[in-house]
């Protein structure tokens, strides 16, 4: 289970130049004791094995049943891990006002992509089905766990799966489904970001469902950190291990408006979604980021 797999390439498979270079020195953050992160560790092991008996009781709910029961969970896989979830909505809609928000229309969930806490971070916010890579599927447990929440699962190497992914997406969202998408494609340490595919952005315009814009920030204290990232080819656990010895780790998430797809391409609708994204981060939307994620690039703790 690593960030970056290897994978037959072409010219549209996602590719970033982040790596353990990125990441702050060791010594450099606030940590708790080593029996703290055993705790964490064991909390965290009971939570996941809850999993399958949570996926179990979705099935006698009803849709805010559903959606209680699974924000519920993933809030208790941060806190288990001791990390807090700080919710912004800047020219969002209001908590209140969400919730009146008809539950069966659809809504393309999409965010930029450090972490593999941003699913965890996406499904305290609100439950999402997630648009994920077909290897995921494979990873023992998680991949159970994620096939039975509806993910899709998309086979990078094989561009010619891509309408079939697209128009199943398009469907889920006309019945009325939160599908999440990271239109990076792959993790970035957070001080850049990469350039957005514009696909998933086709099956809201072909369902005629609005987008929803997240921007996802790691921070320490009152400075971001990339010590949360999820990058090149180091192991789930590794990044897991890393984040369970933080103390004070935070996940910023700014919920900002909704974009209809009237009057929009999917490259227009990404390119949107995208600027509403790196704004709220205090960045500029991605192109080219020639040089970054060499050693010796100097990042945030």
């Amino acid at each position: 289970m690593t960030a970056g797999p290897v994978e037959a390439m072409h010219s549209w498979m996602p590719h970033s130049p982040c790596g353990a270079w990125c990441l702050p020195a060791g010594d450099t953050l606030p940590k708790v004791s080593p029996a703290r992160r055993a705790l964490r560790l064991v909390t965290l092991a009971a939570v996941v094995l809850t999993g399958p008996l949570c996926a179990l009781t979705l099935s006698v709910l009803g849709p805010n049943g559903r959606a209680a029961v699974l924000r519920g969970w993933f809030r208790m896989v941060l806190g288990a891990l001791g990390v807090r979830l700080r919710v912004y909505r800047p020219g969002a809609l209001s908590v209140a006002e969400e919730r009146r928000r008809p539950r069966d229309r659809g809504v393309l969930v999409v965010g930029n992509h450090s972490s593999w806490l941003d699913i965890v971070a996406l499904n305290a916010l609100q439950p999402v089905r997630m648009l994920a890579k077909a290897q995921v599927r494979d990873w023992p447990l998680i991949g159970a766990l994620a096939a039975r929440a509806g993910t899709f699962f998309v086979d990078r190497p094989k561009l010619s799966t891509l309408p079939r992914t697209v128009a199943e997406v398009a469907e889920a969202l006309r019945a009325g489904s939160a599908i999440g998408v990271f239109p990076e494609g792959t993790t970035w340490c957070g001080q850049a970001t990469g350039r957005w595919r514009h696909a998933a952005f086709q099956a809201a315009i072909d369902a005629g469902m609005p987008a929803r814009p997240v921007a996802l920030r790691f921070v320490v204290g009152d400075r971001m950190t990339t010590a949360s990232g999820f990058l090149g080819e180091e192991t789930l656990l590794t990044a897991l291990l890393r984040t369970a010895a933080l103390r004070g780790l935070v996940v910023e998430a700014s919920v900002l408006p909704l974009i209809t797809p009237e009057g929009h391409d999917r490259r227009s609708m990404a390119e949107v979604a995208e600027a509403a994204v790196t704004g709220a981060l205090g960045q500029a939307p991605a192109r080219r980021q020639v040089g970054h994620g060499r050693p010796g690039v100097p990042v945030a703790a």
